[in-house]
């Protein structure tokens, strides 16, 4: 889904985007000409690989994501939440889930049995 950042309403607006099993929902609106503030959830399951191991697991997800999202560079050290600039003047809220998701996947994870594995982490093949 995208919209138009000019577009965007000034008064809060419900929102439901999912990609594969992940769900992104919440409101947003815009609180200035360059500002607009997104309240989400991401929720659902994402496939994560063990970083020593190699395996894949799937893990349960359910966290509040909250953002502002600007249609240009953004220079304004008083805010302290995440600001996402935009360059097409799109919001695309398929784009946004793809980010964060791998950005979640890029994260160091370590299954289960490699947590509980007392050896060191580096093993030769």
């Amino acid at each position: 889904m995208k919209i138009e950042f000019r577009k965007l309403p000034t008064v809060k607006r419900d929102f439901s985007v999912s990609l594969l099993s992940v769900k992104f929902e919440g409101t947003f609106c815009k609180i200035s000409s360059a500002l607009a503030k997104f309240e989400t959830k991401l929720s659902g399951q994402i496939e994560l690989q063990c970083s020593r191991c190699g395996d894949t697991n799937e893990m349960e997800i359910d966290e509040d994501f909250n953002f502002l999202v600007s249609d240009r560079v953004y220079k304004n050290d008083q805010i302290d939440e995440l600001i996402i600039e935009i360059n097409d003047e799109f919001v695309d809220f398929d784009e946004i889930i793809q980010g964060e998701v791998a950005s979640m996947q890029s994260e160091y994870y370590l299954c289960t049995s490699c947590k509980e594995d007392g050896e060191s982490f580096e093993k030769e093949y």
